[in-house]
């Protein structure tokens, strides 16, 4: 707290809204989706057809508590910034909700980035962890990423 905040002051909200006749949610990521669960868990969430991936929402909440833990256990926590490297795949979206129920901050990498740009996005950034596919068209990330590392460190 800062030395002009006195402690009977309440926190502004983390957003701005413009004007409107509707009144934002100020419902968190995490909460939306246990209420779904709730409601619809046995129902399809998501379906990557590329992949021949499907989760209902039970499923998907599940992964997304497992994904929340890996990162946890990496040692990712609130405010942490985590990139994701990826075409649009399902497991963007475990990281993304992830990454929201943990408090980190998800930075989206364009997936055609060559080797010197995203050593530049990782710097700029400040990535601590990068989550990425194996590959994207011609591009073989798991080929590249030695050398992006070696960049981004200097």
């Amino acid at each position: 707290m800062s030395e002009h905040q006195s402690a009977s002051v309440a926190p502004l909200p983390s957003y701005a809204s413009g004007t409107s006749d509707k009144p934002l949610l100020g419902d968190t990521i995490g909460g939306n989706l246990a209420r779904t669960v709730a409601a619809f868990g046995d129902r399809d969430a998501l379906v990557d057809c590329a992949a021949g991936v499907r989760y209902t929402y039970r499923e998907l909440a599940a992964g997304v508590d497992a994904c929340a833990l890996g990162l946890l256990e990496a040692g990712i926590g609130k405010g942490d910034r985590v990139g994701i490297w990826s075409p649009n795949r399902a497991e963007w979206v475990l990281v993304q909700y992830a990454t929201a129920q943990i408090g980190a901050i998800l930075v989206n990498i364009n997936p055609a980035y060559r080797t010197h740009e995203l050593a530049y996005v990782l710097d700029q950034a400040g990535i601590g962890m990068l989550v990425a596919a194996p590959a994207h068209r011609t591009s073989d990330y798991r080929r590249w990423w030695p050398r992006c590392a070696r960049t981004a460190r200097g």
